[in-house]
C-alpha cells in the first residue's frame, strides 16, 4: 500500500479484479467508479508456447522488414489516436491533455528506437589481414515478457516492446490489471500493422499471471516497469537463473534541490511540475524538495501559491484539470494515512492533503516540511505529497539528496555552473538535471536508475542493449592454420 510501513515502501503494480470471479478481470474508471472494460484471464503457458513457435520466423525476417512493420504500427496508433487517448484518460484518471501526450510518446518512440538500434546494435567488422575478419553482430534473446505499469499504460510498456520487436524478439505483454483496456488497444495496433498476434501478444491477468510469466521456462527475458517491491520480488525469483535477462525499471524517492536563483517564479513552476504532474503518480516525480535556508521563505510562498491554484478533477472536466485522481481508493487511502503519519512524527503542514469525497480517489496537492523529523522514511509515496527539507550548505543538500536507497533522478534548480558540477559529480542517480524538472526524461537518452530504482539496464536510447546480445565472430573464407611448435 502507499502508507508508510517498514516492509512495504510502495504498492506492487498489481490489483486483483473486483469481480470476485477468478478468471474474469474488470477495469473501473478511477474518476467515476464505473466499469470500463472486462475480459477473461489468459492462459500463460499457451501464450508462451505460441511465442516460442513464432520466434524463429520473426527473428529470421530482415531487419528492414521488422523496422517497416514497426513504422506501420506508428501509423495505426495515429489512426486510433483519439480512441487510445480517451481509453487511457478514463482508465487512469489522468487529464485528456496528458493522455494525448502519452499517445504522442508512443508514436515518437518508433523512430527513436530505430535510430537507437542502428547506434547501439549495428553490425561491425574489423579486418585483421592474415587473421581474417572479426565481426560483431547482435542476436535477439527469444521470448520477452513485458510487465507494464498502470500510470503510463501505453508509453512505458511500448518503450520495451518496440525495441524488443525491432531486435527480433517475440513479446508477451501483460498490462497492469489496473489498465488492461489500454494495453489491449496498444497490442491491437501492432497486430493491425501486420505483426502477428503470435509475435506480440497481450495477456490479461493479475499478480498470479505475472508470476507465471516470470518463472515460465519458455521465457528468455523479463522487462519490468513498476514498484520496487514487485521488482525486488522478481529479482529474487530469478536469482538462480542467470540465463534469463532481467530489466528492472522501478521508482524513486527523487530529490529536487533549490539553490540560489533570482528566478523564483520559474523555479516554483519546475518544482510544482515535478511533484504534482500525474497526481504524483510518476516514477520520476519529485518526492523531496531540498531548499537552501536563505531561499526557503521566498520559494515556499511561490510553490504554495502555485499549488493552491492547481485544478484537480476528472479527465474531461472543463476547465481542464492539471491533475486527476489516484488510480483507486486503496491508493488514496494509503496516501492519506502516510500524510497523517508524517504530521504526527515531526512534519509541519505547509499545504494539507484534502480528499473532497471519501468515496472517490481525488486528492489535492500536499506540501509538508520534514526538516524537524530526524529519521525520515525512505519510501516512495506514489502520489501528490511533496516533502521539504531545509539545509545550510550545498554539501548538506547533496548528502540529503543521497539519503535514499533509490537513485532514479535528481534535479538542481539555481546555483552556479561550478555548484552544479559538484552536484552532478556527487549525487547518486541515473538521471541528473539542471534547471529542468525531474519528470519527462528524454527517450533519446538513457533512462534508468541505480539502487532500488533499477538494475543498471537503462531504457530509452539504451533499450537496444538489453533487447539483443552481441556475438563476436572470427571469420576467414578458407581454413588456414599450422602448428609451429611442440610437434615431433
Amino acid at each position: 500500500m502507499n502508507a508508510i510501513t517498514p516492509t512495504d515502501p510502495k504498492p506492487a503494480d498489481e490489483n486483483a479484479g473486483k469481480s470476485g470471479v477468478p478468471d474474469l478481470l474488470i477495469s473501473y474508471e478511477p474518476a467515476t467508479g464505473e466499469e470500463l472494460w472486462r475480459g477473461r484471464v489468459s492462459d500463460i503457458d499457451t501464450a508462451v508456447k505460441t511465442a516460442r513457435r513464432a520466434f524463429p520466423a520473426w527473428a529470421a525476417q530482415p531487419l528492414a522488414t521488422r523496422m517497416e512493420l514497426i513504422r506501420r504500427f506508428a501509423n495505426e496508433v495515429r489512426k486510433d489516436f483519439e480512441k487510445l487517448a480517451d481509453t487511457i484518460a478514463r482508465e487512469t484518471g489522468k487529464p485528456l491533455w496528458e493522455a494525448n501526450a502519452e499517445v504522442e510518446n508512443v508514436i515518437n518512440k518508433v523512430e527513436l528506437s530505430i535510430r537507437a538500434f542502428a547506434d547501439r546494435s549495428a553490425q561491425r567488422k574489423l579486418d585483421s589481414a592474415i587473421q581474417g575478419m572479426m565481426a560483431v553482430r547482435h542476436k535477439p534473446h527469444g521470448v520477452m515478457a513485458v510487465l507494464g505499469p498502470y500510470n503510463m499504460p501505453a508509453h512505458l510498456p511500448n518503450a520495451h516492446i518496440v525495441p524488443a520487436l525491432i531486435a527480433g524478439n517475440t513479446v508477451i505483454f501483460k498490462p497492469s490489471e489496473k489498465a488492461p483496456a489500454s494495453g489491449e488497444l496498444l497490442a491491437r495496433c501492432f497486430n493491425r500493422a501486420g505483426i502477428s498476434a503470435a509475435v506480440i501478444q497481450c495477456v490479461i491477468g493479475g499478480p498470479e499471471q505475472g508470476q507465471e510469466l516470470v518463472r515460465n521456462e519458455g521465457v528468455n527475458g523479463v522487462l519490468f516497469t513498476g514498484s520496487a517491491n514487485a521488482g525486488v520480488a522478481i529479482a529474487r525469483k530469478l536469482a538462480a537463473r542467470p540465463d534469463k535477462l532481467l530489466t528492472l525499471e522501478m521508482g524513486g524517492n527523487n530529490p529536487i534541490v533549490l539553490w540560489d536563483t533570482p528566478k523564483v517564479t520559474d523555479a516554483a513552476a519546475l518544482i510544482v511540475q515535478s511533484a504534482f504532474a500525474s497526481a504524483g503518480q510518476r516514477c520520476t516525480a519529485a518526492r523531496r524538495l531540498i531548499v537552501k535556508e536563505s531561499m526557503y521563505d521566498s520559494i515556499m510562498a511561490e510553490v504554495k501559491g502555485l499549488a493552491d491554484r492547481i485544478i484537480f478533477g476528472a479527465p474531461f472536466d472543463e476547465p481542464s484539470p492539471f491533475m486527476g485522481p489516484m488510480i483507486d481508493n486503496f491508493a488514496a487511502d494509503g496516501l492519506t494515512d502516510s500524510f497523517f503519519y508524517l504530521l504526527s512524527n515531526g512534519g509541519k503542514a505547509i499545504k494539507h492533503l484534502v480528499r473532497p469525497d471519501e468515496q472517490k480517489p481525488f486528492l489535492s496537492p500536499a506540501i509538508i516540511d520534514m526538516t524537524a523529523m530526524k529519521d525520515r522514511p525512505d519510501v516512495e509515496l506514489f502520489g501528490p505529497i511533496l516533502q521539504v527539507i531545509r539545509v545550510e550548505t550545498l554539501d548538506q543538500a547533496i548528502a540529503e539528496a543521497n539519503n535514499t536507497r533509490f537513485g532514479l533522478v535528481a534535479s538542481m534548480i539555481g546555483g552556479q555552473p561550478q555548484e552544479y558540477n559538484r552536484f552532478w559529480a556527487n549525487v547518486r542517480a541515473g538521471i541528473v538535471n539542471w534547471n529542468r524538472p525531474t519528470i519527462s526524461p528524454s527517450h533519446a537518452a538513457p533512462v534508468g536508475g541505480i539502487g532500488l530504482s533499477g538494475n543498471h539496464r537503462p531504457s530509452g536510447h539504451y533499450a537496444a542493449d538489453y533487447c539483443a546480445y552481441p556475438v563476436a565472430s572470427g571469420e576467414v573464407e578458407q581454413p588456414r592454420a599450422a602448428i609451429g611448435i611442440g610437434l615431433k
